[in-house]
């Protein structure tokens, strides 16, 4: 018995070194081994993944055959792939990290899902997240076409932002079948580590962990009927990112950018992760993009100009527009009560709705295709 375990344990050592085709991570850590065993020299491993590229299966195959084959003792290898029906957004792995089996769909009462990203910090992206949320709440309240509501998700496991930004400091109750209930601030409904942690408390976790959290975000919060649901991601293309995709039926994502150049050329390799993963960008947002003095009808470009437009049209995906820099978006996000619900007439409240409109057009119309 104690050699099956060594042998095993050799072989998930060997396939550590396998990455998912398109990621620096492995298919361990991805939670795609469904079987591993080993039996007179021969090694047994059935995978069980989705996914919309036909070429990944068999270049997997290979590659775990490859490494299989290097473990002493090893002379022949049986490996299987299973192939799990897939959605749109749907993920590389049938399985999570932590072994629980993914849903097709954990949302089926969600109609659209959509991730705000970046390539970096200090963009401002869940600011931009908040602010588009109360945007398109106050679009869908004023539709009779949509009557459900907007979600929040905060993805930012190690860096919780929205309780602040949203003015939603309650803790969550536990509801009907043991569901986390969501906290609603200004008509969204919203949940964040940071409403379930003290607000001194690091986070101090390795990937498995975040990827269960996100796991449980979607399916044990009690988010009911909405029309669009955003979920703000950490900065850059880490566990969190990539959990998303594994979980969540996504209809897209939207990437946040400033002008400079620094932050332009990162939000492009940011932006092609979601590429690797098959979830289709829904455009480019430019935060930050200028200065207009109170009466002044004249735009001082600080961080220079074009940056935004220059990565939609690198991406290939629609520009959504710009939104300034004001200082009443710090002030709202430093009080809770976002600038869309602050000061609605001010020129980036009205950014804001431009772009949350700009966006609903698209998803509509991806819905109709």
């Amino acid at each position: 018995m104690a050699k099956l375990i060594m042998e095993k344990e050799s072989l998930l050592e060997a396939l550590k070194e396998v990455n998912y085709p398109g990621f620096s991570r492995d298919i361990v850590s991805f939670g795609l081994i469904n079987e591993l065993s080993s039996e007179n020299g021969v090694a047994k491993v059935v995978l069980e993944l989705t996914s919309a590229d036909p070429s990944v299966p068999a270049k997997l195959k290979e590659n775990v055959e490859q490494a299989l084959l290097s473990v002493e003792g090893v002379q022949d290898t049986e490996v299987r792939v299973i192939m799990k029906k897939t959605q749109s957004g749907a993920p590389p792995g049938g399985q999570l990290g932590n072994g629980a089996q993914a849903s097709a769909n954990p949302l089926p009462e969600v109609r659209h899902v959509v991730a705000v990203a970046s390539g970096k910090g200090g963009v401002g992206k869940s600011t931009v997240a908040v602010n588009l949320a109360c945007a398109f709440e106050a679009l869908f309240r004023q539709s009779e076409e949509t009557p459900n509501g907007v979600g929040l998700m905060d993805g930012d496991v190690y860096g919780p932002s929205i309780p602040l930004l949203i003015g939603a400091s309650s803790r969550p109750q536990i509801v009907e079948d043991d569901k986390i209930e969501t906290i609603e601030s200004f008509g969204v409904k919203t949940i964040s580590m940071g409403m379930l942690i003290d607000e001194d408390s690091p986070v101090v976790w390795r990937g498995p962990m975040v990827m269960k959290t996100i796991q449980q975000f979607a399916h044990n919060v009690a988010w009911g009927k909405l029309d669009l649901m955003l979920v703000d991601l950490p900065p850059g293309t880490g566990d969190a990112q990539l959990s998303l995709a594994q979980v969540m039926p996504l209809d897209g994502a939207i990437v946040v950018t400033t002008p400079q150049k620094a932050a332009v050329d990162v939000a492009r390799r940011g932006a092609r992760m979601f590429e690797k993963v098959n979830v289709p960008l829904l455009g480019v947002v430019e935060n930050m993009s200028y200065l207009q003095e109170e009466g002044n009808e004249s735009k001082r470009y600080l961080f220079g100009k074009g940056g935004g437009a220059e990565t939609a049209e690198r991406l290939e995906t629609p520009f959504l527009g710009e939104i300034p820099l004001d200082e009443s978006i710090r002030l709202g996000g430093d009080n809770g009560i976002p600038v869309v619900v602050s000061n609605p007439e001010s020129p980036s409240a009205i950014a804001f709705r431009s772009i949350a409109s700009k966006l609903w057009e698209i998803l509509d119309s991806k819905k109709q295709n």
